[in-house]
């Protein structure tokens, strides 16, 4: 993945799951309201700008990422491969995605300095529960970067489930790899190689 995204994608889990919080709020209020409380957070801390890995990854855990339908998201990810999987496989394959995610938004929280986020009109009906939120994020440099995330409607409130940086969907671009890994060393092989870069230390 081209980092000069990732940052935006870190951005994009924090503002997107933190409504879960109140489960029978809409999508994009919740979304705006956690905004400036995330990036206050992410400017002012000293040690998460330093690079302080420990902490960082402590509040990914604490604040994002338990309000991910990870089983989903890992689902997505692994495409027809899921099916063949056995349930202690699929288990495993969920736990090594959080991993790997947490890693790389881990990496990521540091990218951000000045990026600003713009909210695109949002629509939902009645009784919708799966929907897209989407976003701008301009940059001091560049041309500003479309930004959606993907909801769904759980009984614990709403849960992120994809993203969408300028038109490329984050489980698309881990299907894509994943495929070709379950190809040359089928379903075991996956694991080990999202065990292999999770591992402390793994580029």
């Amino acid at each position: 993945m081209n980092p000069k995204y990732l940052f935006i994608l870190l951005l994009a889990s924090f503002t997107a799951v933190v409504q879960a919080q109140t489960a029978d709020t809409a999508p994009d209020a919740m979304v705006k309201g956690v905004t400036n409380e995330v990036l206050q957070i992410i400017r002012s801390d000293k040690d998460i700008q330093a690079g302080n890995n420990k902490k960082t990854i402590a509040m990914i855990e604490a604040k994002v990422l338990q309000h991910f339908d990870f089983t989903h998201m890992t689902r997505l990810a692994v495409g027809r491969n899921w099916k063949a999987a056995s349930a202690a496989q699929q288990q495993q394959l969920v736990a090594e995605f959080h991993t790997l995610l947490v890693r790389t938004y881990s990496k990521a929280l540091t990218e951000f300095k000045n990026q600003t986020i713009d909210f695109k009109p949002f629509k939902m009906n009645a009784g919708d529960a799966d929907v897209r939120v989407r976003t701008q994020v301009s940059q001091a440099v560049g041309r500003p970067v479309p930004l959606d995330y993907f909801l769904e409607k759980m009984p614990a409130g709403w849960k992120v489930y994809d993203i969408e940086v300028d038109g490329v969907s984050l489980v698309i671009i881990y299907r894509e790899a994943f495929a070709a890994q379950v190809a040359s060393g089928g379903i075991d092989g996956l694991i080990k190689s999202l065990h292999g870069k999770n591992v402390p230390g793994s580029a």
